[in-house]
C-alpha cells in the first residue's frame, strides 16, 4: 500500500484543483469527439457523396483545424483561456447539432470547416492554462496526464463511434454534442479565468532593453529561432507518428494483411498508452529533456525501420510495441520543453505554433510518403528510420543551448536569485491551493 501511494503521488500528486478541471474537460472532450472520425462514411452513405467529394469535405475540416489552432492560441492570449474554451465548446455544440440536420453537400462542407477551427481553437487555451496554474516542476505529470487523458478519451470515442454509427449518423452527432456541452459546464463551473497569472505584477522589474522593444506577437514565436528549432524537431516526430494511420496500412496491404490486422495493431498502441502511460514520469523525470526525447525518436526510428523486414503480423506487433513506447516517453518532455520556451504573456500563441506541426505532418506524411513507399517499397521505412535518427541526433545538439536560452527566459521574468528561505511562491488561483490527493 505504502509503494502505491508513493507511486500515485510521484504520478499525480501535488497538481492544483483547476489542473483536474481541465483534466476533466479534456477527457470528457476527448470522449465525445467522435462524429467527426466517421464523416467520411456519413458523406458516402447517408448523402450520397462521391469518395472524391468526401475527401475534399474532411479535407476542409483538416483546413479549418490549421487555422483554428492559431485563432485559438491569439484568443486565449488576448481574450482569456477559459472565455476561449468556452467559447470553442459552445459553438462545437451549435455547429454539430446543425450538421446533424443539414442536408446540402456544400453546406455540410462549409460546417465541417467551421467544426475543424472550433475543434482546434482549445488546444493552445488548454496547454497555457495548465502552465498557469501548475508549478515547474510539476509541469511534466501534469503533461503526462494530459497526454494520457487525450489517448484514454480517443479510445473511448473509438468504441462509442462504431456503436452509434450502427444505430444512427444523427445520434453520432448529437451525442458527441452533448459530450461537448458536458465538457463546456465542467469548465464553465470550476475553472477560473487563468490568464492573470500569466501577467506580470507591478513588483516585476522590467525586462532588458532587448526584449522590451521585441513587439509581442504571433510573429514573435515565428521569429524565434530556439523555439522553431524545437518545432522542427517535433514536427519530424509528428511525420513518423503519422506513419502508423497513412503508410503503414498500404505497407500492410502489401503483406496481405487485411483491415482487421492493422485494427489489432493500432489497438495495441493504444493499449499500451492506457496502461502504461502513468509510469513513465518515474522513468524520465531523473533524466535531460533533451536526452529523453533523442531516446524516444531514436526508439520511433528504430520501430519504423523494423517494417523494411516486417511481412507478418508478429512483426508489425512487436513494432508497434517499440514505436508506441518512443510515443509515450516523448509527451511529457515535449510539452514541457515548449511551455518552458513561451514567454508568459504569448504561451498560448506559442502553443498554437507548436500545435501546427500536427496538421503540417498529416499533409506531409500521405503525400511525400505515398510516393516513397509506391517507387521504393519497404526501403521506404529505412528512410523513415533515417529520419528519425537525425532528428534524435538533433535532440542532443539543440539540447544545452535550448536550456541556456530557458534559462535567460527565466532570469528576465525573476531577475533577483532566490534562496531556499526567500523564495516567494508562484501565484496561483484560491482554489488550486487545494490538491486533489
Amino acid at each position: 500500500m505504502h509503494a502505491l501511494r508513493r507511486w500515485w503521488q510521484e504520478t499525480a500528486g501535488g497538481l492544483p484543483a483547476t489542473f483536474w478541471y481541465l483534466w476533466s474537460g479534456l477527457l470528457i472532450n476527448r470522449a465525445g469527439a467522435f462524429a467527426m472520425l466517421f464523416l467520411s462514411l456519413y458523406l458516402t452513405d447517408v448523402r450520397g457523396a462521391s469518395e472524391a467529394l468526401a475527401g475534399t469535405v474532411v479535407g476542409a475540416y483538416g483546413a479549418g483545424g490549421a487555422a483554428g489552432v492559431l485563432l485559438g492560441g491569439v484568443l486565449a492570449d488576448r481574450w482569456g483561456r477559459r472565455a476561449t474554451l468556452l467559447a470553442a465548446h459552445l459553438a462545437t455544440v451549435g455547429l454539430m447539432v446543425a450538421l446533424a440536420f443539414t442536408q446540402p453537400l456544400l453546406l455540410i462542407a462549409v460546417l465541417s470547416a467551421l467544426i475543424g477551427v472550433v475543434h482546434s481553437m482549445p488546444s493552445p487555451a488548454f496547454v497555457a492554462a495548465i502552465v498557469d496554474v501548475v508549478p515547474a516542476e510539476r509541469r511534466s505529470r501534469a503533461f503526462n496526464l494530459q497526454f494520457w487523458a487525450f489517448n484514454l478519451g480517443m479510445a473511448v470515442a473509438s468504441l462509442l463511434a462504431g456503436v452509434l454509427a450502427e444505430a444512427s449518423f444523427t445520434a453520432l452527432f448529437l451525442v458527441d454534442a452533448g459530450a461537448t456541452l458536458t465538457a463546456a459546464a465542467v469548465i464553465g463551473w470550476k475553472v477560473p479565468e487563468t490568464l492573470r497569472l500569466a501577467r506580470p505584477t507591478a513588483a516585476t522589474p522590467p525586462a532588458p532593453t532587448a526584449v522590451r522593444t521585441r513587439r509581442p506577437g504571433l510573429h514573435t514565436a515565428l521569429t524565434d529561432r530556439t523555439f522553431l528549432v524545437f518545432v522542427g524537431l517535433t514536427f519530424v516526430l509528428a511525420v513518423l507518428t503519422m506513419q502508423t494511420s497513412t503508410i503503414m496500412p498500404l505497407a500492410m496491404r502489401a503483406d496481405g494483411l487485411g483491415p482487421s490486422a492493422y485494427g489489432l495493431v493500432m489497438a495495441l498502441g493504444g493499449a499500451l498508452i492506457v496502461v502504461g502511460q502513468l509510469f513513465v514520469p518515474r522513468l524520465i523525470d531523473r533524466h535531460r529533456k533533451d536526452v529523453v526525447l533523442a531516446a524516444s525518436t531514436a526508439l520511433l526510428a528504430l520501430g519504423f525501420g523494423v517494417l523494411t523486414v516486417a511481412d507478418e503480423l508478429a512483426v508489425y506487433l512487436a513494432a508497434a510495441v517499440v514505436w508506441t513506447v518512443g510515443s509515450m516517453l516523448a509527451a511529457p518532455p515535449n510539452a514541457q520543453i515548449n511551455a518552458d520556451l513561451a514567454p508568459p504573456l504569448l504561451r498560448a500563441r506559442y502553443q498554437s505554433v507548436f500545435y501546427l506541426t500536427f496538421p503540417a505532418a498529416a499533409f506531409v506524411a500521405p503525400t511525400l510518403g505515398g510516393v516513397s513507399l509506391q517507387h521504393l517499397g519497404d526501403r521506404h521505412w529505412l528512410i523513415v528510420a533515417g529520419l528519425g535518427l537525425l532528428a534524435a541526433l538533433g535532440h542532443l545538439l539543440a539540447g544545452p543551448p535550448r536550456e541556456r536560452h530557458v534559462a535567460a527566459l527565466r532570469r528576465v521574468a525573476d531577475p533577483t536569485p532566490a534562496t531556499t528561505t526567500d523564495r516567494v511562491p508562484t501565484a496561483q488561483p484560491t482554489q488550486s491551493a487545494h490538491h486533489v490527493p
